[in-house]
């Protein structure tokens, strides 16, 4: 009974958090209430605020489920920083995080972030994309380090300058894309992208 019971609130959880997806990609985060999200889901406020202490704490759940956290995309496509290559490292797991981007529920929740939230209350919209963008640079810059100890990367490039160029072009194509998502195709551009930034810091 207990499994049992770990597993409804789990899905009430879920479907809560579904709720105030499509709700927060309708209307924005600050213009929606919990009312309308338990609504949404069919439920009542209560149960909103048995999984959530409040919006900010229910919009910071949501984000959860989309972080592309770098080292975990390196893990999930078997590739080492301390191996034989780590800017193929790098290229193998930015693939694998444009095409994680490429699905709807990335698109919409990453969307809400940009374009949909305003600061208010206990939501910083601001300081969420800095700590991720901050968490993205950080990792890069150790497997470029990585890459230069092993004389992968030219000489008049730095660890930390490559990781800076790669994370403003991704940062770059990232606001891009969500500006106009059926422009182009983040897969493709971004695989372009990040390949041809790779060619030109690479030791000839």
């Amino acid at each position: 009974m207990a499994r049992k019971t770990k597993a409804e609130a789990e899905a009430t959880r879920e479907a809560l958090l579904e709720a105030a997806e499509a709700v927060f990609y309708a209307k924005g985060v600050a213009r929606t209430s919990l009312e309308e999200i338990a609504r949404q889901a069919g439920m009542t406020r209560g149960a909103v605020y048995w999984h959530f202490k409040n919006k900010g704490d229910l919009f910071a759940a949501l984000l959860d489920r989309v972080r592309l956290p770098f080292q975990e995309l390196v893990e999930e496509v078997g590739a080492d920083s301390h191996g034989d290559s780590p800017l193929e490292a790098i290229r193998l797991a930015c693939h694998k995080g444009f095409v994680r981007l490429a699905q709807p529920r990335y698109q919409r929740v990453y969307s809400i972030l940009v374009h949909r939230c305003e600061f208010f209350g206990d939501i910083d919209p601001i300081a969420m994309q800095n700590a991720m963008a901050n968490e993205s640079c950080g990792a890069l810059e150790e497997y470029f380090q990585c890459a230069a100890a092993q004389g992968q990367l030219r000489d008049d490039i730095a660890p930390e300058q490559a990781a800076q160029l790669l994370q403003a072009t991704l940062g770059g194509l990232f606001h891009d894309w969500l500006r106009n998502p059926d422009d182009f195709s983040i897969e493709v551009r971004g695989n372009e992208l990040v390949e041809a930034l790779l060619r030109l810091i690479r030791r000839p």
